[in-house]
């Protein structure tokens, strides 16, 4: 109940109507932005990945937080969205937060400096018996290259002779490199 008093103190409330208004007391979510990492590396063979996540915007209060599962993954020549997910720490409730996710970019480019690999066609001496003699295939169209295992295919070499003599059993076609997935990485080899 209101009361009024004069300068003196003395109490003229029968003097007065007092208007109410409620005032407000309004506390504001807190804006916090989650953002896996964006990276880049020359292709490899093996699966870039980055499971950094930055937290700004106004943060998390002291205490709270979250927890982060990064899934993102490019080990092809290409780029991807470095996926991820994220699950508020129990004493984190989520009505007090604006929460924005930014997913980076995981970039994988192609080799500056191409991994080398020779394909050699197989070679066979014999000796003259008057009977055609014939070579054909590779010493192996499987490589390893930085721990991965790659396959070529799209070649042929053969060769065929009766008569004393060389013949060259000569490589042609053109060259398909793929990796132990089946993807096509020719770009990456030469």
């Amino acid at each position: 109940t209101e009361v009024v008093k004069d300068a003196a103190g003395n109490n003229v409330t029968a003097q007065f109507k007092v208007n109410k208004v409620n005032g407000q007391l309004v506390i504001n979510k807190r804006n916090v932005t989650l953002t896996s990492a964006t990276d880049s590396k020359q292709y490899d063979g093996t699966a870039l990945t980055n499971g950094t996540v930055t937290v700004s915007g106004d943060g998390f209060v002291e205490g709270e937080g979250a927890a982060y599962d990064v899934t993102g993954s490019q080990t092809l020549v290409g780029s991807a969205d470095n996926t991820f997910s994220y699950t508020l720490n129990p004493n984190t409730k989520a009505d007090n937060y604006n929460i924005t996710k930014v997913e980076g970019k995981l970039t994988v480019t192609d080799r500056v400096e191409k991994y080398e690999i020779t394909v050699v066609a197989n070679s066979l001496t014999d000796t003259y018996d008057g009977t055609e003699k014939s070579v054909s295939g590779f010493k192996t169209l499987k490589f390893t290259v930085n721990g991965q295992t790659y396959t070529v295919s799209g070649l042929e070499a053969k060769a065929t002779r009766k008569d004393a003599g060389t013949t060259d059993a000569v490589v042609k076609g053109t060259e398909v490199v793929k990796d132990a997935a089946g993807n096509n990485v020719t770009a990456q080899f030469k």
